[in-house]
């Protein structure tokens, strides 16, 4: 009986579905067990065989600790908002409700032929109205609260609310240090009890906006006009949007954000706690960026100052907050010790003061850097090596000396990092110092002997100089003494810092959740909950609304009701989604209390490392948060993390052969073949080749069928008394192709005259790998092709013909008949043309040959590339399995008992998977199943006491063939329920050893002896061999050698 992979595969899955296989219950009598994939966005290209590797290794997982007892749950769904999908949508012209819908009935059928073990009755939709009434409930939680950084939580609204009526907010600064009360003047904005009670509604809502954990604020942001909307940093690549590649610049607009800054040391605190790898936390904690130092405010000097020169008032936050007038510069640092070597400070180009301090004089050049720099992402300019800025014109003064410090403004300043200021100083910092070098600034040498002058001194070892009142002491301790001197003078405060920001929560998009928010004079009210959910309106066309709001402000219902017109991002629905599987059909509550209380943390998070500073740092953000409002009880969402690695396309490459490539070609041939007309070549000049031996010029044109009547208008000053020869590159590649290429040049240049170019059809060439160096470096243009159309790296010319209509008449210049593409490992994507569709696989090798090769290629962790070829090792394992339960009659297990051997090979296999498993070694536990099926077939075992227990063990791996071969033998129930077999350490003990035995140091035989036997005993079973005896040709004894364990020699 043969295996037929088809007709097996088919049937579990239609009996799994059929019988809610794996439907998942909130038993609380067993221990339980979460796995989770990073759910996927429903792309239109559908699943590549990439997609699957992390589904592939969870599900194994997931398979694995049921095997084991616990009730597991392993759910999936879809990220559908955001901007992908919409581009998709737009790209396509369809509403992206309706793509959306497409797409992931495609991802499902796709997904159900592998196999996998998903709860589907927990599926989301984060797209769906009754998901995102949850994702707008948890806004409204986090627009309704604030963090008190006394209690070091999350806290309703409400009880800063009762601390201000009752003390004001000496206890609770506001947030950002730089806010001003409207129509206030109080230093630092600070207010009592009575101050609150005075402030009208709006002025209160402002201030309490400063505090929400979501609050709606201004601030510069990545604007895409291609896509219509505001970009997150991770969103942004070299200056461009990551989708699409488009122009990004820095706008300010209105936009709403979440607090993630206050949560920035309990960030970094809860890395200690979960099982991510070294690299996730440390780019997670980079990213944090926490630092610790001093906010320092520098005085403009007095002059020409904007308010003496009848500008607008100053931009909020920007004032001294004392009730003067003069503007001042807000820094922070984490060297106040240096505070005496600075030299000039740096402003953002952004920063809200720049063109109000700028000089008239400087006023040109420092608008000509801004609109430079508008255009620049923030990675290109912190990568940047190249040194930039302009002077303002202005100088602030020194907080202690007083001396003016010139201000200029560079793009190596952020404006989102810290305030968007620095206080440069060359000599203690190496940027600073290249700075202050390439636009010869003077610098004041702070560390004496220690400054040479060529690079700045960064150690806080040194001794302080010409540092006033902190001259003579040591950097280190310098830092403590400037903080208390700067907080006793009223111009500088402690401050530890993150190089986080808030994240920018709004899009300016269609395709998103609304907020549940409505505008009331300018004051963001929160919906009731009872209105919720806050449906997205169905619109058949939308684009991008007036002033960079979103498509909602075309929308005459939506806006007459006042509703905030921006979306939520992607990952508002992605931040909780973990908890809503526990709880999928709970329409009273995001999920309920005892769900949560049962489930807890994801135990095993599956997905990539591009997520690393996005998704996982806003989910774990959100679930502090919800934890400290008392709605769940757990601080972080997932457990263990495991990164999957990326399967790589192996793409594979057609040259075509460009204009430079024919000249190439011809040039070499007639250096070298007719080397006697001395031809010379230029490409820069009008004809492309020229012989004054002989008086004649060839040009190679792209025209073709060149009249006789045309040669003229390719005639020059030069060559009007040359013979001209004009030729097509169609021409001359037709008979290079046909090995006529020499004698046809042959005869045109012993004609008597220019023939026309003859092409017989308008072709493009390809070369083969080996043939291009023919063309030159620059003679070919590589093509991605179709890997689904080669071979390995043999071209099926006739299928690339098919392919596309520009290349149905293409040529090929072969090797040795085959035409041989180039490869490369690159990403896997639609277009590279290197995809392979995990349905042809499936279709014809079966699911679980798939996901055994998908495991097999490598360490899941690590990124690899495709090679479909492998593959047929795989699906005859599954074959070489199916045998020892199958020979041509029938079945063929027994219930005879096992031997020692064969019990050997199924416990150290028991053994092996077991270990391997648990630590994501998947790729060793397949070639593990290889090894005990080859052994167990050279045993001829097929006895069910062995068969059955290896069955089990291969169930996560090959669901589908350990289901059918389980029930082929007789058992009953399903082998998804099975136990996971133990492993008896004691049928791995070796009872005997195969010895070398030598006949006087030669070895001549191999003798299987009990490990227990006396020296005596060995001597006996050793010459009473008749391999022993014959080699002793009858000669005495005269000693034997016995190492217990390893070798016997007998001596003769």
């Amino acid at each position: 009986m043969e295996y037929n992979f088809r007709a097996i595969e088919q049937k579990w899955q239609q009996q799994w579905a059929a019988s809610g296989a794996y439907t998942v219950t909130n038993d609380t009598s067993k221990p339980k067990f979460y796995v989770l994939d990073m759910f996927p966005y429903p792309s239109g290209a559908g699943l590549h065989v990439g997609h699957p590797l992390g589904y592939i290794a969870s599900d194994i997982f997931a398979r694995y600790k049921r095997l084991q007892g616990f009730n597991v749950l392993h759910p999936m769904g879809y990220d559908a908002f955001g901007l992908p999908a919409e581009q998709y949508a737009l790209e396509h012209g369809v509403h992206p409700a309706v793509s959306t819908a497409k797409n992931i009935a495609t991802f499902r059928g796709q997904l159900d032929k592998i196999g996998f073990s998903f709860d589907w009755s927990r599926q989301v939709n984060t797209s769906e109205p009754k998901y995102y009434k949850w994702t707008q409930w948890i806004f409204l939680q986090l627009f309704k609260s604030w963090y008190n950084r006394a209690s070091n939580k999350t806290e309703p609204i409400d009880t800063l609310i009762a601390a201000f009526e009752k003390e004001g907010n000496a206890a609770h600064p506001v947030p950002d240090s730089q806010f001003v009360i409207p129509g206030f003047s109080a230093q630092g904005a600070r207010f009592t009890a009575d101050d609150w009670r005075s402030f009208d509604e709006k002025t209160q809502q402002a201030i309490l906006m400063e505090y929400r954990t979501a609050y709606c604020g201004y601030g510069e942001v990545n604007w895409c006009e291609a896509l219509g909307t505001v970009l997150a940093n991770d969103e942004v690549v070299n200056g461009v949007s990551e989708r699409g590649g488009y122009p990004v610049i820095k706008k300010r607009l209105r936009q709403w954000y979440l607090r993630i800054t206050e949560y920035g040391d309990r960030l970094l605190e809860g890395l200690q706690t979960v099982d991510f790898s070294d690299a996730m936390k440390e780019m997670q904690s980079n990213w944090i960026g926490k630092s610790s130092g001093a906010e320092i405010e520098f005085d403009l000097s007095p002059g020409p100052s904007p308010m003496e020169r009848g500008a607008a008032p100053l931009p909020l936050g920007k004032g001294s907050g004392d009730g003067s007038d003069r503007a001042r510069i807000v820094v922070y640092t984490t060297r106040p010790d240096t505070i005496f070597g600075v030299d000039f400070m740096v402003l953002a180009p952004e920063h809200e003061l720049v063109m109000e301090i700028a000089s008239e004089e400087q006023r040109p050049a420092v608008e000509e850097y801004v609109a430079y720099v508008k255009s620049r992402s923030e990675r290109e300019r912190m990568a940047e090596k190249k040194i930039s800025g302009v002077f303002t014109g202005a100088y602030a003064q020194h907080p202690f000396s007083d001396r003016k410090v010139p201000v200029w403004i560079s793009e190596y300043v952020l404006a989102g990092y810290g305030t968007g200021a620095i206080m440069a100083v060359p000599s203690g910092d190496e940027r600073d110092h290249k700075f202050a070098r390439h636009f010869n600034i003077p610098i004041t040498n702070i560390f004496g002997d220690a400054y040479t002058g060529e690079d700045a001194v960064t150690s806080k070892d040194l001794v302080l100089h010409e540092s006033d009142f902190v001259s003579g002491m040591k950097a280190k301790e310098a830092i403590e003494v400037v903080i208390d001197k700067l907080v006793a003078r009223g111009i500088g405060i402690r401050k530890t810092n993150f190089k986080i920001r808030d994240a920018a929560f709004s899009r300016q998009r269609y395709w998103g959740e609304p907020f549940p928010i409505k505008w009331v004079d300018g004051v963001a009210c929160p919906l009731p909950e009872s209105a919720l959910p806050l449906e997205l309106p169905h619109v058949e066309k939308y684009g991008a609304g007036p002033e960079g709001e979103g498509p909602l402000a075309n929308i005459p219902e939506w806006t007459g009701r006042h509703l905030e017109t921006n979306t939520m991002p992607g990952y508002a629905g992605s931040s909780w989604y973990f908890l809503r599987y526990m709880d999928p059909h709970n329409d009273n509550e995001f999920a309920s209390k005892a769900a949560t209380d049962y489930w807890r943390q994801v135990d095993l998070y599956v997905g990539g490392t591009e997520h690393a500073v996005g998704h996982l740092l806003y989910s774990r953000m959100w679930t502090k948060a919800l934890y400290d409002l008392g709605l769940i009880s757990f601080d972080e969402p997932f457990k263990r993390l495991l990164n999957q690695g990326m399967i790589q396309g192996s793409s594979r490459f057609a040259y075509r052969v460009n204009g430079k490539g024919v000249e190439h070609l011809l040039w070499n041939i007639l250096r070298t073949e007719f080397a006697g007309y001395e031809f010379a070549h230029d490409r820069d000049a009008p004809v492309d080749f020229l012989s004054h031996t002989k008086k004649l010029a060839i040009e190679v044109t792209s025209a073709r069928n060149i009249e006789n009547a045309d040669l003229a208008k390719y005639q020059t000053v030069e060559t009007q008394d040359y013979q001209l020869i004009v030729l097509s590159r169609e021409e001359v590649l037709e008979r290079y192709a046909a090995g006529d290429l020499v004698p046809f040049l042959q005869r045109l240049l012993t004609g008597d005259g220019g023939m026309p170019a003859a092409a017989k059809r308008n072709a493009v060439t390809f070369a083969s790998l080996n043939a291009v160096e023919q063309f030159g470096n620059d003679g070919v243009d590589p093509i991605h092709v179709d890997v689904n159309i080669v071979d390995g790296i043999e071209l099926d010319v006739e299928a690339f013909r098919r392919w596309k209509p520009e290349f149905a008449n293409a040529e090929f210049i072969l090797e040795d008949g085959k035409y041989i593409c180039g490869a490369e490992v690159e990403k896997m994507s639609k277009s590279k043309v290197n995809t392979v569709n995990p349905d042809v696989l499936v279709e014809k090798y079966g699911a679980d040959t798939f996901r055994m090769y998908e495991m097999f290629l490598g360490p899941v962790e690590m990124s690899k590339p495709w090679d479909t070829k492998g593959i047929e090792g795989v699906h005859r394992f599954l074959k070489k399995l199916w045998r020892l339960f199958y020979n041509e009659a029938g079945l063929q297990v027994t219930g005879d008992a096992p031997t020692k051997d064969e019990l050997k090979v199924l416990h150290k296999t028991i053994k092996k998977i077991g270990e391997d498993t648990e630590r994501f070694s998947f790729n060793t536990c397949v070639s593990s199943f290889m090894i005990a099926v080859n052994e167990l077939s050279d045993l001829k075992c097929s006895k069910k006491e062995i068969l059955a227990p290896l069955l089990v063990l291969l169930t996560p791996y090959a669901p589908h063939v350990s289901a059918e071969l389980w029930s082929a033998i007789g058992n009953e129930g399903s082998v998804l329920d099975a136990q996971f077999p133990a492993f008896d350490p004691q049928h791995l003990v070796e009872a005997s050893k195969e010895y070398p035995v030598s006949i006087n140091g030669k070895t001549r035989a191999q003798i299987d002896i009990a490990l227990d036997a006396t020296e005596e005993q060995v001597q006996q079973i050793v010459l009473a061999n008749e391999t022993v005896q014959k080699w002793m040709e009858g000669k005495p004894l005269r000693k034997l050698v016995f190492v217990k364990g390893r070798m016997i020699n007998v001596v003769v």
